[in-house]
């Protein structure tokens, strides 16, 4: 699949008056991607409760992410290289981004033991031992065969002291030329370019975050990421941080904020100038029954809406099953544990997500974006 532009080429075609969102597109040779954008999250090659048709046609995603952690262990790099690489395994054509496993080697901390050399741990599914090196996590993503892969990093937890923050920012640029040089060396798996984004981290530290993202910048890679933020931190320190970032990182390419986050925080971090996001909250809580809506945020476990036969959310632009199936009847599949309960509410969370980067993208180019984040914002975080 090739596209008109050279892949990994980033394209700035608006940008707000009144903040610094900014409207995109990248270039990947599985497809454009128009940003800002949201992608859901697919761990182990599946969004989960979404089948891939309705991801496409209904969701209208343009790129998922899956987890090189969770796929190096199940299915397994055999299987996928058999297979051509993920897209053919899970029968997906557009772009797709992974994980290089940082994180959840971090949210192993009992299962783990981190070295210069790289990450010694444990399988959470039966035990066995497995090691991650940086040049290792290269080769990985390599066979996976996302679009866009990550560099290895170190996520320090939060809160943490700044002698461990310092230590885990200068693992995390050491474990990045590494990666740099084995992915520039080592030649292509499949028959497409792929990208890599290196990571900046330095916990809520101004100058270890400053300090790293002009590490990172002076990568020139095709796009760069920020990771170690919504791991527990205050809101403050999560949007004063990637603002400090993103006023570092180049212009010129995307800017990808890891693991982030409600309707609020895109809103707020589009403005700080992030590109791209990525969370599993529409589909988890969607799973456990909680509803992102144009009015607000409903719980449809509660029996408020055991008689409500409103459709779930009549104002999304383009979403059939919100516009098609009542709050009542969800909240019926949901206390009863049907499995189209998940699946519709996945869906619609998913849908609502997808609109909300699309119509911010609209705003940024007609010139409106902060007044209408300004008036929205209150009506999207309220619990109906």
């Amino acid at each position: 699949m090739t596209s008109e532009k050279p892949v990994g080429s980033f394209q700035v075609l608006s940008q707000d008056q009144g903040s610094k969102a900014r409207a995109g597109v990248l270039t990947t040779d599985h497809g454009a991607v128009e940003t800002p954008i949201f992608m859901p999250v697919g761990t182990l090659g599946t969004v989960k409760a979404v089948h891939f048709r309705e991801l496409s046609q209904d969701v209208q995603a343009q790129i998922i992410l899956g987890n090189t952690y969770h796929l190096y262990l199940r299915p397994g790099l055999d299987i996928l290289n058999k297979a051509g690489g993920l897209h053919k395994f899970i029968g997906w054509d557009q772009p797709i981004l992974t994980d290089s496993g940082g994180y959840q080697v971090y949210s192993l901390a009992a299962r783990r033991k981190i070295s210069p050399e790289g990450v010694q741990f444990q399988s959470h599914i039966d035990g066995s031992r497995h090691f991650f090196s940086p040049a290792g996590v290269m080769d990985i993503q390599k066979q996976i065969g996302a679009d866009i892969i990550m560099a290895f990093d170190e996520c320090p937890p939060y809160p943490c002291s700044y002698e461990y923050a310092v230590n885990s920012m200068s693992l995390t640029h050491d474990w990045l030329d590494i990666c740099c040089k084995s992915f520039d060396e080592k030649p292509l798996v499949y028959d497409y370019q792929q990208q890599l984004f290196p990571i900046v981290q330095g916990s809520v530290f101004k100058d270890l975050r400053i300090k790293s993202a002009e590490y990172i910048a002076a990568k020139n890679r095709t796009g760069n990421a920020i990771g170690g933020l919504s791991v527990g931190e205050p809101a403050e320190e999560m949007y004063a941080m990637t603002e400090l970032v993103c006023n570092i990182l180049p212009a010129d390419k995307p800017r990808y904020l890891m693991g982030v986050g409600t309707p609020g925080n895109l809103l707020e971090c589009m403005a700080l100038g992030v590109d791209m996001f990525d969370c599993v909250m529409p589909t988890r809580n969607g799973r456990n029954g909680m509803l992102f809506t144009t009015s607000g945020i409903i719980n449809i476990r509660n029996v408020k809406w055991k008689d409500d036969l409103s459709p779930i959310d009549q104002e999304l632009g383009g979403g059939y099953v919100s516009a098609n199936h009542s709050k009542a009847y969800l909240r019926h599949l949901i206390m009863n544990k049907e499995m189209l309960g998940a699946q519709i509410a996945s869906l619609h969370n998913l849908s609502f997500y997808l609109w909300l980067v699309k119509t911010a993208r609209l705003k940024i180019i007609d010139g409106t974006f902060i007044d209408w984040k300004k008036r929205v914002l209150p009506i999207f975080e309220q619990r109906l």
